[in-house]
């Protein structure tokens, strides 16, 4: 399989990106994988020797639906594309940690900062495949594995033959009400969001505005998406 066949990540406009994250903590990329790659991602799904766990969210009261987090060694593909966003993500991180004072403990290359989360214990990788079908959803959640975290991540839409299943961005602003952002994810295209939390303009400078994601009810059809987590957990 050829990943990023259609737009690379160095091709993208990430001054425009970065506005945009700045304005809704969330950025859509243009198609970045053609229907070819995005069904072969996931039909991955079905192949359990690329999984270390499976997950079923009504279970653990997650919502509805399953998710797989995929072993090391990554797929090819896998790999390639979190290797080629976090080297743009990287100068978003450290600019978002400057305003608001605190540490940017992520070194330019990606396997660096992969050996520190794993010197310190967080050695299970996060990049993870999500299935769901109609009735199912997601709960508004924040994707911390352990001390160390990547303050950007990036999932993308792997099907077309949905309905609902809208990604949802919840921000709790400074001493006012939240803030929600609803975005339809195509196949193909990736939408970078924040982990955690963002900075946002306050009376005294910048704050940390805290940002929980998750996904509306599919109401027909099924929805993949894959999911790029820059940390791996502990």
């Amino acid at each position: 399989m050829r990943t990023l066949a259609v737009v690379k990540p160095d091709e993208l406009d990430w001054a425009a990106l970065a506005a945009e994250l700045d304005e809704y903590g969330c950025a859509l990329t243009p198609r970045l994988l053609t229907p070819d790659q995005c069904r072969e991602l996931a039909a991955l799904y079905d192949e359990p020797r690329h999984f270390r766990a499976t997950i079923d969210m009504a279970r653990y009261r997650f919502g509805a639906g399953q998710y797989r987090y995929f072993r090391y060694p990554l797929p090819e593909p896998v790999a390639a594309l979190r290797a080629a966003f976090y080297p743009h993500l990287l100068p978003i991180a450290r600019d978002w940690a400057a305003r608001l004072g605190h540490p940017a403990p992520w070194p330019d290359d990606l396997e660096e900062w992969l050996a520190r989360c794993h010197d310190a214990g967080q050695t299970r990788p996060t990049p993870i495949l999500l299935r769901y079908g109609p009735g199912d959803w997601n709960a508004l959640h924040r994707d911390l594995y352990g001390d160390l975290v990547f303050p950007l991540q990036v999932v993308f839409g792997l099907d077309t033959d949905y309905t609902g299943g809208e990604f949802l961005l919840v921000e709790q602003r400074p001493r006012a009400q939240s803030r929600g952002t609803a975005t339809a994810l195509k196949q193909g295209h990736a939408l970078i969001f924040t982990t955690r939390d963002r900075p946002v303009r306050s009376s005294r400078g910048w704050s940390a505005a805290p940002v929980r994601h998750g996904v509306s009810t599919v109401r027909t059809g099924r929805r993949h998406t894959l999911g790029l987590v820059f940390h791996d957990a502990t």
